[in-house]
């Protein structure tokens, strides 16, 4: 069974949209391999220096964001850019409906939780390492080197979603089903 979490990479924001995620005139890409690089490129985070490139988002395989992931065009090619970086998991308040299932098509866990468990996710200082527990839906968060409690939350999913994540991903399901 597939694990997930790790590292992670916090984005104070809403509304991160597709487009954000990885930019249109990436889409005639034919490989996924060629969207890791441009990753977030396009990203605008106020009062914020970001650096798409920089080595937190680089060592990161969970983003933890706000409300309303994912939102804009539909496009696949915006979690497959997530896939090849690494990221197996994005926790937020709420995803965009068509990306929220790309993302479960393709392997990547997203893990809803209430503002007030991502507000406690943000307090947490430092480096922050993350590990779900997809059989008993929990999350828990524990600051590296910080003397802070964990912060642990639950989350619940849809069975059949959580078997096509759990399994790697549609593809990777209908081998192991049928």
């Amino acid at each position: 069974m597939k694990k997930f979490g790790g590292p992670s990479f916090f984005i104070d924001r809403n509304d991160i949209n597709t487009d954000e995620i990885i930019p249109a005139k990436y889409l005639t890409e034919i490989s996924k391999q060629a969207l890791k690089p441009h990753l977030l490129e396009d990203l605008h985070l106020e009062n914020t220096i970001f650096d798409p490139h920089g080595q937190e988002l680089q060592e990161a395989t969970v983003l933890v964001t706000r409300s309303n992931f994912g939102c804009g065009s539909s496009r696949e090619h915006a979690v497959w850019a997530l896939e090849v970086n690494g990221i197996n998991v994005v926790i937020a308040e709420s995803f965009a409906r068509i990306f929220r299932q790309n993302m479960f098509n393709c392997g990547i866990l997203a893990v809803e939780l209430s503002a007030s468990d991502i507000d406690q996710l943000f307090k947490l200082e430092g480096k922050v390492s993350i590990r779900v527990d997809t059989d008993n839906e929990v999350v828990t968060a524990t600051a590296e080197g910080s003397n802070q409690a964990a912060v642990t939350c639950s989350f619940s999913m849809n069975p059949f979603d959580m078997k096509l994540v759990q399994s790697g991903g549609w593809l990777s399901y209908a081998d192991q089903s049928f």
